[in-house]
């Protein structure tokens, strides 16, 4: 049994029941969201739309590489997607001067589906699409169903807690217990791996004061001390630790101060104090029922937000694969 909590408290009711997700790949599917403007349509960098099944976007990045004669440095997504689903999301590749671009798409056609491809002028960066459309099945729900659509009702109109979804952490917090061991020495040139714990132990920090905020029932008030009170935020712990002042300060730092072993990981980071709204809200939520016991659901997300942190808000997750249920 893990020493990490890794479960966070609900707060619009007790879950409802289990239900089964990701029986298929296609019982999961994640569309990206780009704005019409997002893409200049000329310039160094060639951009793909791929749809992938069963494959996780690092693997397609270093293939996309691979296939395209460049460093891994040169391929660069909008963001982490699900293996087991799915999913639609774009990659750019550092092609300067190069006219070939079609015999290069037809290559990667190979061995994904390309579904628009273009040019722009610089690569694609973390967080910078508009957000995230999810298509779901649940199956082998067992739970009322007009309970279940008063929770989703009240679920639209008042969003979920922002946790970061479980998959962050690693099977059974591995990663968090990665972080806890290389400590806060200098991360000059970490590798992935490292910089995945460094950002598991953040994440986990912030659901710590998330799910008290929760408990408080304060998680969608401004509290005293917040850096913007029109955004109800909490910590992603850096360096000096939180930008909240007052009582939202001592909140923070006293639920930081539970697991010293996490708090020391963010000694010397050098990492500036950043803040993560504490409200996922729910954007064109819908949802049938296909058949007597079986849901599906459709949402879009804002980038960093994790479905199955959604999902948790009224139903336990049993996943249809065979590793730790995974987030968006």
């Amino acid at each position: 049994m893990s020493q990490w909590r890794l479960d966070w408290p609900t707060a619009s009711g007790p879950r409802l029941c289990t239900a089964v997700i990701r029986q298929t790949p296609a019982d999961f599917m994640v569309d990206e969201l780009v704005r019409p403007d997002t893409f200049t349509g000329d310039g160094e960098h060639l951009c793909l739309r791929i749809e992938k099944t069963g494959d996780n976007t690092e693997f397609v990045a270093r293939e996309l590489s691979g296939l395209a004669g460049c460093r891994d440095f040169d391929v660069s997504f909008f963001g982490l997607k699900d293996r087991h689903a799915v999913t639609r999301q774009w990659f750019s590749l550092y092609r300067p001067g190069r006219t070939d671009d079609q015999a290069l798409i037809s290559k990667v056609g190979e061995r994904w589906p390309v579904l628009e491809s273009t040019r722009h002028i610089r690569k694609l960066r973390r967080g910078e699409h508009s957000g995230n459309h999810f298509r779901l099945c649940l199956r082998e729900i067992t739970a009322d169903r007009i309970e279940v659509d008063q929770r989703l009702k009240l679920l639209s109109e008042t969003g979920s807690p922002n946790y970061f979804g479980s998959q962050r952490f690693g099977f059974g917090g591995n990663n968090i217990e990665q972080a806890v061991k290389q400590g806060d020495r200098p991360r000059r040139g970490k590798s992935f791996r490292a910089g995945m714990a460094f950002s598991a132990a953040r994440s986990w920090l912030f659901n710590e004061v998330l799910a008290e905020r929760v408990v408080r029932n304060s998680w969608m008030t401004p509290i005293d001390g917040e850096p913007d009170r029109a955004c109800v935020s909490g910590p992603l712990w850096g360096d000096g630790g939180t930008a909240a002042t007052g009582e939202l300060e001592a909140l923070e730092r006293e639920v930081v101060a539970r697991t010293p072993e996490v708090a020391a990981v963010f000694g010397s980071t050098r990492m500036k104090p950043e803040r993560r709204p504490l409200m996922l809200p729910l954007s064109n939520l819908s949802w049938r029922w296909p058949e007597e016991r079986v849901l599906e659901l459709e949402f879009s997300l804002e980038p960093g937000g994790f479905a199955t942190s959604f999902l948790a808000e009224f139903i336990d997750v049993v996943s249809g694969d065979s590793v730790p249920k995974p987030a968006s």
